[in-house]
């Protein structure tokens, strides 16, 4: 089996961490070593000095892209849901960890759709101005110029999208 980092991408409320934890489901019950690395987890620990400015959610997505590289150098396959809003940012994971065995899956839906989810009240703190740099409100979300693979949870079930993501990763790694 090859290991890939798998990144997930897309807006807060766009069903990243849900097809993450559905695909690291499905990728175990198929035997495949796999690791599910969350963006809240690793600002919870490994950077909970970083804030949410441009430069510091450059330096948490380079720290997350480390992370997964050691992962997938120990024979894991990881699937990292993180909204890293900019494209070099994304680019800097892809030298990281290796262009071929890095798969952008970008997790498209739209910002009224991933509102209307808000389970954690974000998009509405923000509104208030109560969270300053959210991407989609008050800072960008830079939409992925050739990620590996769109899936857009406003339209497909979230069944459909782990279809489409396994179609295309199964024949990578098994």
């Amino acid at each position: 089996m090859n290991s890939v980092v798998i990144l997930l991408t897309g807006l807060s409320g766009s069903g990243k961490s849900t097809l993450a934890k559905a695909l690291h489901t499905e990728l175990r019950e198929r035997s495949v070593s796999a690791y599910q690395l969350d963006g809240d987890v690793l600002r919870e620990h490994l950077c909970s000095d970083l804030n949410f400015s441009e430069i510091d959610r450059t330096e948490n997505l380079r720290r997350a892209g480390a992370v997964a590289k050691i992962l997938a150098d120990s024979g894991q396959t990881v699937i990292a849901s993180f909204i890293a809003p900019f494209e070099q940012a994304r680019q800097n994971i892809r030298a990281t960890v290796g262009a071929d065995r890095f798969i952008e899956v970008h997790v498209d839906c739209p910002l009224e759709v991933c509102e209307a989810r808000d389970i954690k009240g974000l998009y509405k703190r923000s509104r208030n101005g109560e969270i300053e740099n959210f991407t989609g409100i008050t800072s960008p979300y830079e939409k992925p110029q050739n990620p590996d693979i769109i899936v857009n949870t406003s339209e497909q079930s979230e069944e459909e999208c782990l279809e489409i993501i396994l179609g295309y990763i199964l024949p990578r790694i098994l």
